[in-house]
């Protein structure tokens, strides 16, 4: 035998096993996940993204994010990958958005490392949907036992533990109902080309933002030792939020039977020892967006107003209902202006909110 003959039996002998593997790679499909979270940027130039109720904030970077990669067999949709991630604030860096779900050049929060799977090529398309959040989140059914989609939509967070109000803010997910330009779900993917595939997760806050201000006339203004004919505001506090699991995905589908008699308060938004807030003031807090059976266009948001020192047993209980679409894909950012002339009277109303 001579060395020719034995280079080209070394080639032949070599030969399947490197088409073999060539074979096993083709069946395989890459894909890498990023997470993007929408932040207000720095540059005057940066707009408020849309559908983010955020805004001129300091946020907690997430630090556990749910997964999942679900495949289309026929007309189900089952879970064909999951991952419960830990990260840490350095596994995140402030950049501009290139994809195609926000505008260009808007600021994000991206995780530095993609989440990488080899998916087989048996289900022509895949999702992906995600939550995360800065603390540890609590669910309905178990990470683990979630297997199809309509598991995965009815999928919960528990929003009544009372650390929750100062992690509602920091918690984000994938919208079930945003959709591409073909109407699909906006991170669906196509296995059957083989090719490789990069999402860039474009994740939005599931709680809405409730932004409050308030200012009582300057002619109108007293302090507490000037007869009673005048007004200051010397309590507030958001009643009866909404308390209990709450969608991962569906944000605007959360219900209640009926106005709740409990729920999570937010207290001593104002009190009478803060003589600075009684003439004008403004803030911002946090809520799960609801609707009460049978009003089904409406977010009743419930507060408790005092002026001159009323006992909050005693306060203008008012209930204000923001008109709401429950088919929006971004819960809504709620705006109340209050303008007192005069002292609030003891009772309880309820308000529809004009558009």
């Amino acid at each position: 035998m001579n060395w020719s003959f034995k280079k080209y039996l070394i080639i032949l002998c070599f030969l399947p096993v490197l088409v073999s593997c060539h074979n096993e790679m083709g069946e395989q499909t890459p894909l890498e996940v990023s997470f993007c979270l929408p932040i207000q940027g720095a540059s005057p130039s940066t707009r408020r993204v849309i559908g983010d109720p955020g805004t001129y904030e300091v946020f907690d970077l997430p630090r556990y994010v749910y997964l999942f990669v679900m495949k289309q067999t026929g007309d189900t949709w089952s879970v064909w990958r999951r991952e419960e991630i830990k990260m840490e604030e350095e596994d995140w860096i402030a950049t501009r958005y290139a994809g195609s779900w926000m505008t260009r050049g808007d600021s994000i929060y991206k995780s530095k490392k993609p989440i990488e799977f080899l998916l087989g090529n048996e289900a022509p398309k895949g999702r992906v949907y995600a939550i995360c959040s800065n603390k540890k989140l609590k669910f309905n059914t178990a990470f683990n036992s979630v297997s199809n989609l309509t598991e995965l939509m009815d999928w919960k967070f528990d929003s009544s533990p009372d650390s929750i109000q100062e992690n509602l803010q920091h918690i984000y997910s994938t919208p079930y109902n945003y959709k591409n330009g073909s109407g699909d779900y906006y991170c669906t993917f196509d296995c059957s080309s083989g090719h490789s595939f990069q999402i860039d997760l474009v994740m939005y806050h599931v709680a809405s933002k409730v932004d409050i201000k308030w200012n009582v006339e300057e002619s109108k203004r007293i302090d507490k030792n000037t007869p009673s004919n005048g007004v200051r505001l010397t309590y507030m506090e958001a009643r009866r939020l909404f308390n209990g699991y709450a969608y991962c995905f569906k944000p605007m589908k959360n219900e209640l039977a009926s106005l709740p008699e409990s729920g999570y308060d937010i207290t001593d938004i104002v009190t009478e020892r803060d003589e600075g807030l009684w003439w004008e003031g403004r803030t911002y807090f946090y809520t799960i967006p609801y609707y009460v059976a049978g009003e089904p266009n409406y977010f009743p948001l419930q507060m408790v107003m005092c002026t001159n020192g009323v006992n909050k047993a005693y306060g203008y209980q008012l209930t204000l209902k923001q008109p709401m679409d429950t088919s929006d894909v971004f819960v809504p950012w709620l705006r109340g202006n209050f303008i007192l002339t005069q002292p609030l009277e003891n009772k309880s109303e309820t308000k529809t909110i004009d558009e």
